[in-house]
């Protein structure tokens, strides 16, 4: 079955569409903390209650939030790691709608510098990430401390915290502002539950010398930069840019080697897919390359959207329909692949 090549970039991501070095192996207290009272849940375990799915933005939020907050400083956490970021993509299952920025401004620059996989962000900041989950802002990402600590936002406001600790005293400040933390086995968003990732490829010495072959053979290719998973920084490379291009690269970002733009912008846009649902990949009069993903709903506003373009290629928004010339995963500096891209 023909998936969308974008993601849903929110909180209500299925956690197999993550991964994670680091998982949460070690930890041995996991509580589900929710505004629904377990009294209101059939025999399925679903809730029945009159509860609603949204975040009221309010004090139930502020609950939930000095919830995890507990959790934290009884485990003696003073800082997470970001894993597996996302911001919104062309399809979101959140209940509310994303809004601009992802729910991150305010916490990160526009272009996102220090969001990425593996970024070790303040517990401050990492509750206004919580903040922006719950309301479905758009961002979306698992807050972990190797083995000791973790916070998994998923749909309709449920929020999972594992500790190395019972943590009494926070699930007791829990039930006092009126949530419930249930001690459950295993988060459902546990990275040792997502899909297996062999097949991905390390951006080592040999993944650059066979792009580097590959430029001189071709004389200039397109790079994606994938940042965070939905939002991708695309690079022209010619064979004297590789080692500037390289520099800037975000941390553990997966990279995507495509076929250079054409300069016959009317043949390529004649290559639109008949369903019309594509990523249309071009590059402007100053040279900043950007992409769009493109159907019958925006599809008459090309010609205008696209009256600067100077070159261009149409790439398909079916994942199974996506052949790049090379992929790889960065490494981390001492040259260990911790990110878990799926291939």
């Amino acid at each position: 079955m023909n998936v969308p090549m974008a993601g849903t970039g929110s909180p209500a991501s299925s956690p197999q569409a993550h991964a994670s070095g680091g998982g949460a192996d070690k930890v041995l207290h996991v509580y589900r903390i929710t505004k629904y009272d377990p009294a209101d849940r059939d025999e399925q375990g679903s809730y029945v209650g009159p509860e609603d799915v949204y975040s009221d933005h309010g004090p139930v939020e502020a609950a939930y939030l000095a919830a995890v907050a507990a959790f934290a400083e009884e485990t003696g956490i003073t800082h997470l790691a970001i894993r597996e970021p996302e911001v919104t993509g062309y399809v979101s299952f959140g209940v509310e709608p994303p809004i601009d920025g992802h729910g991150l401004a305010g916490l990160f620059p526009p272009d996102l510098t220090g969001y990425h996989d593996g970024a070790l962000v303040p517990l401050a900041v990492a509750l206004e990430l919580v903040r922006a989950m719950l309301r479905d802002n758009g961002a979306w990402c698992r807050l972990h401390v190797e083995d000791r600590f973790f916070v998994h936002v998923g749909y309709d406001q449920y929020v999972y915290v594992g500790s190395a600790l019972p943590c009494p005293h926070a699930v007791a400040l829990t039930h006092h502002r009126g949530l419930f933390a249930e001690p459950i086995s295993q988060s459902p968003y546990d990275p040792q539950l997502d899909q297996d990732d062999v097949g991905r490829r390390p951006a080592d010495a040999a993944f650059w010398a066979e792009l580097d072959a590959l430029i001189i053979e071709r004389g200039a290719v397109v790079l994606e930069e994938r940042y965070v998973s939905n939002a991708s920084r695309w690079h022209r490379i010619t064979p004297d840019e590789v080692t500037a291009i390289r520099a800037r690269l975000a941390p553990r970002a997966r990279l995507l080697v495509w076929p250079d733009l054409s300069t016959d912008v009317e043949a390529a846009l004649a290559g639109l897919p008949d369903d019309g649902f594509a990523e249309i990949v071009w590059q402007n009069s100053q040279g900043h390359i950007t992409s769009l993903t493109v159907d019958e709903s925006n599809s008459p506003a090309l010609p205008a959207i696209l009256a600067a373009a100077r070159a261009m290629m149409i790439l398909s928004g079916w994942a199974d329909e996506r052949e790049p010339l090379m992929t790889a995963v960065l490494p981390d500096p001492d040259g260990v692949l911790r990110a878990r891209w799926t291939p």
